[in-house]
């Protein structure tokens, strides 16, 4: 949606606003060093002597597309502090928490563990990075829930980093990244999504990350806007993986949230997937019903950033065949294209569908 100006709106108090869930929110430390206390004296070195070489996303140490700079932020989201977007909680906390009744934020640190092409240093990194959710946001302000952070393309390392958090209340979901080394249902990654299965989590699967493959499916993009429309095109092809793969027809009880990728695509690809299985429903023997009734038992889907179609209607009536219940707000705060809270959601909704979207369907999903 619209990126947030820095103009100052009435004054209205948080009380008196709708409580909300926001389910994407981009905190994290002011440098990467701040990680240090969390990684031992080995990896330390590693990475003061080595550097941390992602598989790629990355070109001669900077974003791939130019509008990811400055800090890919909204320009009133700097704090007075200096330290860059997301990364001063007690600005946060004015800024954000507190000026849009806040009552429920997930935290989907900035940087995805699996980029180091070392294993051993992606799984150390992931451990860091919980352990600084939990001592520097969750503990502090217990609005806050953290992503539990996994090292994914070394899954029977990631399996045992979700037992080992099994039952700490201060996580919401597993955290994966739409771009994979593989797509997501392949047997590989089956013991991440029966760890958290196990431990009662959720999947909760953002934009980006790195696969070590184009970010397109021809080839590389040459446009930021190409790259931003690709994140639809990537968790599409990982949702059918999950589903044809069999992971919801095994795991019939994991939820799998999709973040930052849209919605309106949804439907097309449940009709799309529900033709083609029936008639080649023999190479799948594993399901037990369309392809497009997983979707809508197993999945839910962030707002942010929602289609915009000339007609608002038709989204009320994708939002219709994917279910009420299915739809979590997001905000993408601090990001450029940050959705305001107050201004976001344009639909005509009932009081009883806008507090689903707004915070009830994520109180329920994360078992608040």
């Amino acid at each position: 949606m619209n990126q947030v100006s820095s103009i100052t709106k009435p004054a209205v108090t948080a009380a008196s606003k709708l409580a909300i869930a926001d389910c994407d929110l981009h905190l994290g430390p002011a440098r990467f060093q701040d990680l240090y206390p969390w990684i031992s004296q080995r990896w330390r070195e590693h990475i003061d002597t080595f550097g941390a070489n992602h598989r790629t996303g990355n070109f001669m140490g900077m974003p791939s597309y130019p509008k990811a700079q400055p800090a890919a932020a909204r320009r009133d989201a700097w704090p007075p502090s200096g330290s860059p977007p997301g990364t001063d909680l007690a600005f946060t906390r004015s800024q954000h928490l507190d000026a849009h009744n806040v009552v429920l934020g997930i935290v989907n640190p900035p940087t995805p563990s699996n980029g180091p092409l070392n294993p051993g240093l992606g799984n150390a990194i992931a451990r860091a990075w919980n352990e600084w959710q939990l001592a520097c946001l969750v503990h502090p302000e217990p609005r806050l829930r953290a992503s539990l952070v996994v090292n994914y393309e070394d899954p029977i390392a990631a399996a045992a980093e979700i037992r080992h958090w099994a039952g700490n209340p201060g996580f919401a979901h597993v955290m994966m990244y739409g771009r994979t080394a593989a797509p997501m249902g392949s047997v590989q990654y089956f013991p991440i999504f029966e760890a958290a299965a196990e431990a009662g989590l959720p999947i909760g699967v953002h934009a980006f990350g790195f696969g070590g493959a184009p970010n397109t499916s021809s080839g590389w993009a040459s446009y930021y806007i190409e790259d931003m429309l690709g994140h639809a095109q990537s968790i599409q092809a990982q949702l059918t993986s999950m589903i044809l793969n069999g992971v919801f027809a095994r795991l019939p009880s994991l939820r799998y949230i999709l973040i930052e990728g849209g919605f309106g695509w949804a439907p097309a690809l449940g009709w799309r997937l529900d033709k083609a299985w029936r008639r080649l429903r023999a190479e799948t023997p594993e399901l037990t019903q369309a392809p497009s009734e997983y979707l809508r038992q197993n999945v839910w889907f962030t707002t942010q950033p929602m289609e915009e179609p000339e007609s608002r209607d038709h989204v009320l009536d994708t939002i219709g065949w994917i279910g009420w219940d299915r739809i979590l707000f997001a905000s993408d705060y601090p990001h450029w294209d940050f959705d305001d809270p107050d201004t976001a959601i344009t639909l005509r909704l009932t009081e009883a569908q806008r507090a689903g979207i707004m915070r009830e369907n994520a109180l329920a999903v994360y078992g608040r």
